[in-house]
């Protein structure tokens, strides 16, 4: 019978097999997520205000008070 170490390469290569099939998807979903991450952190930093600053805007003829 089999022992214990041929059933684990037995079982890593059936592994492997299967998992090339997949690979591509995998790779190809893992690539959509890193963009949507990469998208969304930059849309909170520029809706937080924690990009780079530019000079303030100005408005004119519009007064704002100012908290104390």
């Amino acid at each position: 019978m089999f022992g214990i170490g041929e059933l684990t390469i037995l079982l890593l290569v059936i592994v492997a097999v299967l998992a090339v099939k997949r690979l591509p998807d995998l790779t190809r979903s893992a690539g959509k997520a890193a963009r949507i991450l990469k998208s969304e952190k930059r849309a909170l930093r520029d809706e937080d205000g924690d990009g780079p600053r530019s000079s303030p805007r100005v408005i004119r003829r519009e007064t704002t008070e100012r908290d104390s």
